[in-house]
């Protein structure tokens, strides 16, 4: 008989219900393209069930090997430190059971496509003639205080800019880095475009998305003269679902490396010189679980970065908690 496989969707959580609804979604759409694998699924923090349950039903299943799956776009301290210490704290206690740890969804081919159709959406449904060469294309990001998470948004946005033809493209951050939405918005307003996309480059709804289309609907209140298209997130679009299938099929194929050139884990990145060689270690415990079962923020409304703190940088900017 060939090994029974379980298939585990690592998810960030969310106080928000309707995230949660969404992740659960899209783990129903990895479920239906993989019938041949086991899939479940839990949350890093916030939500439940948490990524341990998840793993703890896959066991109680019988399977015999165990892919986890990072859930998530890009690779910060969530993905390199508090997503790999569930997993190796999991595996350390369950030596018989091989659990073995994919990388993030990145840069991808199928995510600028779908990327590409969230665009399209927002245009199509305007009734104003508007050019692309007169339209600007703002791309918001989450934010770290990883510089090499943060560079990919930049990356993103070139892409589209070039291989849609905008007029200009610039970036943004819902929190941690530079700019914020709203510093981005009002200064876009000043180049002379009559159109401004804001697409953020998320994949589920929330706090942070809700917030971006409120500041651009504020933008859109001050500057009558611009049109402002909220463009939908990623979400559940096929291609996404693709993406995730690839990376399961990665694991399978023993390439399941993310990217390090890079990373301040990993190498002298400037200005983050302290980080490398940092341990790898949870940092939710106290958020693991809680946010969408009545038991909500137990007064946590510090702000979590999304990078951490790995000794010495003091540089990124942390005006806003995450979702």
């Amino acid at each position: 008989m060939s090994e029974k496989i379980g298939v585990m969707l690592c998810g960030h959580g969310s106080r928000d219900v309707d995230a949660i609804r969404e992740f659960q979604a899209l783990a129903g759409h990895l479920a239906h393209r993989l019938p041949q694998y086991e899939v479940d699924s839990g949350f890093l923090e916030f939500a439940t069930p948490i990524i341990r349950t998840g793993l703890d039903a896959l066991k109680a299943k019988g399977v015999g090997r165990i892919l986890a799956v990072p859930g998530m776009l890009f690779a910060a301290g969530h993905v390199k430190n508090d997503l790999p210490w569930e997993i190796n704290s999991f595996a350390a206690e369950n030596p018989g059971l091989p659990v073995t740890f994919g990388r993030e969804l990145a840069i991808d081919i199928k995510l600028l496509a779908a990327a590409k159709a969230r665009i399209e959406e927002a245009e199509a449904a305007s009734a104003a003639g508007i050019d692309r060469k007169d339209t600007l294309l703002l791309v918001v990001g989450r934010g770290t205080n990883d510089p090499d998470a943060n560079s990919n948004i930049a990356k993103v946005a070139r892409m589209l800019w070039e291989g849609m033809g905008f007029g200009w493209a610039e970036i943004a951050f819902s929190g941690v880095a530079y700019p914020l939405v709203d510093q981005a918005l009002e200064r876009v307003t000043r180049l002379g475009y009559k159109r401004v996309v804001v697409f953020p480059y998320f994949l589920f709804t929330g706090i942070l998305v809700k917030r971006i289309y409120e500041w651009t609907d504020q933008a859109a209140s001050a500057h009558p003269g611009v049109e402002f298209l909220k463009a939908p997130y990623l979400n559940d679009h096929p291609l996404v679902v693709d993406s995730f299938v690839e990376r399961v099929g990665e694991i399978l194929d023993g390439s399941p490396a993310m990217n390090c050139s890079l990373c301040k884990y990993r190498e002298q990145v400037v200005g983050y010189e302290a980080s490398v060689g940092a341990v790898q270690a949870g940092h939710h415990h106290h958020v693991r679980g809680i946010g969408t079962d009545g038991d909500h923020d137990h007064g946590h409304h510090h702000d979590h970065d999304h990078g951490h703190h790995h000794g010495g940088h003091g540089h990124a900017y942390r005006p806003h908690r995450h979702d």
